[in-house]
């Protein structure tokens, strides 16, 4: 049996214990109502939902955005300490960012080898390791 794309919206924020409600139903249908993995901007995802016509502010792409991280559904992955992108596939994985058209995709993980981390501080430990690899089109 193949799901619907907004079923398969509701059992991913059901799976996390959030409420399904029309709004947050609409913006995770974008999300992971295919199936596939995304990475999106909270403009992005905005411009989508309007396309899709669905009646939600930015502020509350924001928001939602940032209950499904809180929830765990989604990675925030922060660019030049400023532009945040979020990633339907919250496993550790490193990323390209593509400076030219700015845009975040999937680094092959197998291929990342790091030998070793700095010990962190007295009193502190390790959350995670973040890679981001910047890429540019050469000339």
């Amino acid at each position: 049996m193949t799901l619907k794309p907004t079923e398969i919206a509701t059992n991913w924020l059901d799976k996390a214990g959030l409420r399904p409600t029309r709004q947050r139903v609409a913006l995770a249908e974008l999300l992971v109502g295919d199936g596939q993995h995304r990475h999106v901007t909270a403009e992005s995802l905005f411009d989508a939902a309007k396309s899709n016509g669905d009646s939600v502010s930015l502020a509350t792409v924001y928001n939602t955005l940032r209950a499904f991280c809180d929830a765990g559904l989604l990675q925030e992955v922060t660019v030049d300490g400023s532009k945040s992108y979020f990633d339907t596939n919250t496993h550790d994985h490193p990323h390209f960012y593509w400076e030219d058209d700015s845009r975040l995709s999937d680094a092959p993980s197998e291929q990342l080898v790091i030998t070793r981390l700095p010990e962190a501080p007295e009193g502190a430990e390790i959350a995670s390791v973040e890679v981001v690899i910047r890429l540019r089109r050469k000339s």
